[in-house]
C-alpha cells in the first residue's frame, strides 16, 4: 500500500505545482507518479498470479 500512497502524493504535488505555475516541476512530479503507478500495477498482477499457488 505504500507504493500507491507515494503515487498519490506525487500526483498531488504535481497538481499543486501546476496551480502555482511551476509547469516543469509539475510535469516531473506527474511523470514520477505515472511510473510509480505502473510499477504498482505490475507488482499487483504478479502478486495475484504467484499468491494463488497451492501449498
Amino acid at each position: 500500500m505504500d507504493l500507491i500512497r507515494w503515487t498519490l502524493i506525487f500526483l498531488i504535488f504535481a497538481l499543486i505545482a501546476a496551480v502555482f505555475g511551476f509547469t516543469g516541476i509539475a510535469a516531473n512530479f506527474a511523470y514520477i507518479g505515472k511510473i510509480l503507478f505502473f510499477i504498482f500495477v505490475v507488482l499487483f498482477v504478479v502478486s495475484l498470479f504467484f499468491g494463488r499457488q497451492n501449498r
